[in-house]
Formats: C-alpha cells, sequence, structure tokens
C-alpha cells in the first residue's frame, strides 16, 4: 500500500523533529531532508513544510531552498524562518523585532471561513521563538490570523495552496497547533490519515519476506524496545532464519545479562548470549572523549559480531534495532543544517570486511511508534514500557575514564535508583532514568571519619520521543531515601545530587 508522504524541509530548528512528531500522530507519514538536499522525486510528495531556523533570512547566510519545483505546485506549509523566507524573497519586509518575541502568546485575530483556522478562535494560545519579524506581508499575501505584538503572524498567498505562520504550531505550548496541522495536511492538501501501527506491520513484515526471501540474519539484541520489537517483526517475516546474539559488553545494568536472556525465553526467539565484557573494558582503557568511547564501544560491538556471525554459516544480513531520531541526529555528517549533538554507534553502515548487508524495520520510527508497533504485536507491556537504555551502556554514565571498579560501583548506584522507581511505583512515570558517575571527589564524613569519595548524579526525565525533555519532579522523600541507600551501600560513593536540566538545552545524557 502506497501512503500519502509529507516532505518537511529542514531548516536547521531545534523543533524540526517534532513536526515531523505532530504530523505522524495524526496518522500521516512524512519524511524530513535538508533544505538543501530535496529528493529528486517530488512526485512522492503530496505536501510540503518548511521547519523554523536559528538563521536570520536577512543575513549573509540565509538559508535558500531550490522550492521551483514545490511552491505553486504542492500545497506548502512554511513555518517561522520558513515563513519569514517566502516574505522576505517575495515582495515582502522583514525586520528586526522591536519587541522580543519568544514564548507564548495568544491570537488576537482569526480572519473568518478561512479552512486553515477551522476550529481555531482569537485568544488560542501560541509560542513564538524568532528575533526577526515580517513588518509586510509578501506579494498576494492574505493576512490570516495576528497576535497582540505580531500583526502577520500567519498569512496566505492568494492563488496558491501556500501557508505561512510565524509561531510554532509543533510545540505543545500552541494548543491549537495540531488542529492546525490537521487542517492543512487533511482538509487543504487532501492526505490520508493512514499511517497505523497495523498498517506499518503488514507492510513492513511483506517487505522484509521480499527483500531478505530465504537468507540468514545476524541481530543483535538489548533487552530494549528497539531491537525487541525488530526482532519479532523479522521473525515474523523469516522465523528460524534470524539469529539473534545478546552481547555483554560488560556497561550493561546490574544482573542485566542473566535477566535479558532469561526474558527471551518463550518468545520463540533464536538467542545465544556471549559475555565480551573483557574486550571492551580493554578497549575503552585509557579513553576519556566521549566520542572516542562511543566510536571504541562500536568497533567492538561489530568485532564480536563479525567473530560471532561467522560461527553462523551463509549469513548475509545484519539487522540493527536503528530509528528515526539515530537517523536525524546524524543526518549533519552529510551536510544537513542540524549540528551533530552526537554519534550513534548503529547509524553509518559496516567496515568493509564485514561483508553483510543492513537490515533496519524500524528506521522510519520514533520511540513512541515503536512501543505502538510492538504493542500490536502483543509484546510484553512491561517490556515496551522498558525505558531507553544508550547503546553505549554505562560508558557515557561514567565521565572520564572506564574502569572495572567504576563500572561496579555505577551499576551498584543504578540498581538502587531503577528498583527504588518501580518500588515506589514510579517508574511507568518516568521516560527515562539513570545514574552518572562524575569525575569528582567530595569531601565527606562515614562515622568519625573524614572521607573522599566519588559524586553520582542522578537523572529522569518525562518525554515523550527523546527529542525535548522536561526533568521529573520526583518526591523529596523517595530523593532522600535513595540518596541514603546509595551511600550507605554503595562503597566509593559519598555525595548524591540530582540534575534538574531540561532538554535542550542539556540533552538526556551527560555525554
Amino acid at each position: 500500500m502506497q501512503h500519502d508522504k509529507v516532505l518537511i524541509l529542514d531548516f536547521g530548528s531545534q523543533y524540526t523533529q517534532l513536526i515531523a512528531r505532530r504530523v505522524r500522530e495524526l496518522n500521516i507519514y512524512c519524511e524530513i531532508h535538508p533544505y538543501n538536499k530535496i529528493p529528486t522525486n517530488l512526485d512522492e510528495f503530496k505536501a510540503v513544510v518548511l521547519s523554523g531556523s536559528p538563521q536570520s533570512v536577512r543575513g549573509d547566510a540565509a538559508l535558500h531552498p531550490d522550492l521551483s519545483g514545490i511552491r505553486g505546485h504542492k500545497p506548502m506549509l512554511a513555518v517561522c524562518y520558513g515563513a519569514q523566507y517566502l516574505a522576505h524573497f517575495s515582495g515582502g519586509v522583514v525586520a528586526p523585532s522591536n519587541t522580543r518575541e519568544y514564548g507564548r502568546a495568544n491570537l488576537s485575530f482569526v480572519k473568518e471561513n478561512e479552512v486553515f483556522f477551522e476550529g481555531v478562535n482569537a485568544g488560542s494560545q501560541v509560542w513564538m521563538s524568532h528575533s526577526d519579524t515580517i513588518k509586510e506581508l509578501p506579494t498576494n499575501g492574505v493576512l490570516l490570523a495576528s497576535t497582540h505584538d505580531v500583526e502577520n503572524a500567519a498569512y496566505k498567498i492568494e492563488g496558491e495552496a501556500t501557508y505561512a505562520i510565524q509561531f510554532h504550531p509543533e510545540v505543545y505550548h500552541s494548543t491549537d497547533g495540531k488542529t492546525l496541522l490537521q487542517n492543512f495536511l487533511v482538509n487543504i492538501a487532501g492526505l490520508q490519515q493512514d499511517w497505523t501501527p497495523d498498517s506499518f506491520v503488514d507492510e513492513t513484515v511483506a517487505d522484509l519476506k521480499a527483500k531478505i526471501q530465504d537468507d540468514k540474519v545476524v541481530l543483535g539484541l538489548s533487552g530494549g524496545v528497539d531491537s525487541t520489537v525488530a526482532a519479532i517483526l523479522l521473525h515474523k517475516a523469516i522465523g528460524k532464519n534470524l539469529y539473534c546474539i545478546f552481547v555483554n559488553n560488560g556497561l550493561l545494568r546490574k544482573d542485566e545479562f542473566s535477566s535479558v536472556l532469561t526474558q527471551y525465553e518463550g518468545m520463540g526467539l533464536n538467542v545465544k548470549g556471549v559475555d565480551a565484557s573483557a574486550r571492551f573494558l580493554d578497549a575503552l582503557e585509557g579513553l576519556e572523549d566521549p566520542e572516542l568511547k562511543r566510536k571504541a564501544i562500536g568497533r567492538v560491538f561489530i568485532e564480536v559480531f563479525d567473530d560471532e556471525a561467522h560461527m553462523i554459516q551463509d549469513v548475509k544480513w545484519l539487522a540493527q534495532g536503528t530509528i528515526y531520531p539515530d537517523v536525524i541526529e546524524s543526518v549533519s555528517a552529510t551536510g544537513g543544517p542540524s549540528a551533530t549533538i552526537k554519534s550513534h554507534h548503529n547509524v553509518g553502515g559496516l567496515p568493509d570486511y564485514m561483508k553483510l548487508n543492513i537490515v533496519e524495520p524500524l528506521r522510519a520510527l520514533f520511540k513512541d511508534e515503536v512501543r505502538r508497533v510492538g504493542a500490536s504485536m502483543g509484546i510484553d507491556p512491561k517490556l515496551l514500557g522498558r525505558h531507553p537504555f544508550p547503546g553505549p551502556g554505562l560508558a557515557i554514565r561514567i565521565l572520564g575514564d572506564i574502569t572495572a571498579e567504576k563500572v561496579r560501583i555505577l551499576q551498584e548506584v543504578d540498581a538502587i535508583f531503577i528498583n527504588g522507581l518501580r518500588e515506589w511505583d514510579l517508574y511507568d512515570k518516568v521516560w527515562q532514568a539513570g545514574a552518572m558517575l562524575l569525575p569528582v571527589n567530595s569531601v565527606g564524613v562515614m562515622g568519625d571519619e573524614r572521607t573522599y569519595e566519588k559524586c553520582v548524579a542522578l537523572r529522569a526525565v518525562e518525554s515523550t520521543d527523546g527529542m525535548t525533555a522536561d526533568w521529573v519532579n520526583l518526591p523529596y522523600e523517595f530523593l532522600q531515601k535513595t540518596s541514603n541507600d546509595i551511600i550507605n551501600k554503595v562503597k566509593g560513593v559519598n555525595r548524591v545530587v540530582y540534575d534538574i536540566s531540561s532538554k535542550p538545552p542539556a540533552t538526556i545524557e551527560w555525554e
């Protein structure tokens, strides 16, 4: 089945991924592409959205997309930078704003009988984030909405299905943002809302069968949501020809190697456990830089896989649990405008010596979509509810160099924190939680003795997709008990702090 598609052109906004999330929530498929790498076959897309950008359309560094095959040919929604770009280069005027246009605002005027604003009334809250503002509309521009400070908050181009807004409909603070997106995509552009978990499963299984046929596939399981859902999809498609390997890199949570292997029993998967902890710790010895640690882990992971894959006769494919945020966060390596926040060890292919094709069944999905797909296949809700855990494991939660002793300390700390969240019925209220071992020793007193030991930071965040996240306001009583338990039970730690940073500007992990 061919789904209607939306093309989102990324100009580097921190919110671009959220636009995609909101579109997907409407059961409409979309793809993000850099503004300067527009797909050659535009016939695949039924509508186009231009994202915001940290750049100014008035500056020398203004980003110029080639809209010749889009504008006037396809319904187009320009958001923030996109709206200013259309105005500035099409007969309008964009100037620095006299007032600070950042944060919450309310629509003071909405043009009546406009399909784009159907169901959206004056007073509706929107989220602004720009330093320039549109002083005059472009040629054939028609004003659709204003706020108290921003007269040209929304407009359309007469004679085209082109709409533009200076606020961000994708952000939750824009209360009717989803309605606006639906009005544009469904009522104006005419897209079908048929991108559902069930349709994804049916189509993916059929595609996997056609692509892999009778070949053998090897897949690395981690016990997490992504690799498990990928495994079940592949199992549905190729059954016994799927060979799952669970590698203990020595950086897993406490007792996770044995518990994960037990977890997969009864799921019908063919799983082999490989304990390669010593190999990983040797490769990490003396490394402090986060990127070097990630690269070392990725390299050894591939080497271990290569060794194991050679034991399976005629294996042709390596399956990976890569999901869409991994792809997006790594896109700048190919010249996109978004900064590379961190590299992902499962994005970017394999070394030449590993002669396997890659298959990534989840490459198009965000994390919450992966969970919905898993639920539609009947996977245990407890497994689907597991917090995300980074591929490099505790290596990026131990700031600085890695030693077996530091891993032991952090495993103990992490176990107390995570088990405590479960006992206090807080685990499912948190998107992701973990502890960080800091490269800091602090003075303490235990009994009558002075100590000089490690400091750990606890981190718990709420999120929908990991692209943005807020810290969780955990009960003081819980934090007090957890801190006491950690300091009393984990040798080598004498101080516990709680991280109250949101993403952005911080990231969820510390490295």
